[in-house]
């Protein structure tokens, strides 16, 4: 009999591996293909056409708000989560709508209400644990304001931010 016989397939070592390297290549490919398909992250928009013809009107408001010479300071505190905003130029409406959009995941996006208190002092609250970086928005009226100020904030902040009309230099 020959010392040297050769076992069968099933019996040796790289079948096997190369069969556990397809297995793993295949679950691995299955479960990035479910994952991406449950999670959707909503950042492409399905009206894009009419997104990109409202860039008109945002200027709009945005040019409004430098002719009112508007700017806002924007603070949260961290540990009461108050927000206090303080306004200036020529508008004084009696309550602002603050709007916190999160740059990733429009779920989390908020709008907030601050009420006039006196010589352009706003008050609200903001929801607890704030954290991470928001674009901020302030305007008016929920319901097509005339004029618009933006801004930037990262959470928790012990500082303030500035909110101005956002205009594009046209030097």
């Amino acid at each position: 009999m020959d010392q040297h016989a050769i076992p069968p397939w099933y019996k040796q070592f790289w079948p096997w591996f190369l069969i556990g390297l397809l297995l793993s290549a295949i679950s691995v490919s299955t479960t990035f293909a479910v994952l991406s398909v449950r999670s959707f992250d909503g950042m492409v928009q399905e009206d894009y056409y009419k997104h990109g013809t409202a860039i008109n009107m945002v200027l709009a408001k945005q040019r409004q708000a430098a002719e009112l010479s508007l700017a806002a300071d924007l603070r949260i505190d961290p540990l009461t989560s108050d927000i206090v905003v303080d306004l200036t130029g020529e508008a004084r409406p009696e309550r602002l709508y603050l709007k916190l959009i999160f740059p990733t995941r429009d779920d989390r996006d908020q709008e907030l209400v601050l009420e006039h208190v006196r010589n352009g002092r706003y008050l609200g609250q903001a929801p607890d644990n704030l954290r991470y970086r928001w674009y901020l928005q302030l305007h008016p009226s929920q319901e097509s304001p005339d004029w618009r100020l933006i801004g930037e904030g990262h959470f928790p902040s012990e500082g303030g931010f500035a909110l101005t009309p956002g205009l594009p230099d046209r030097s």
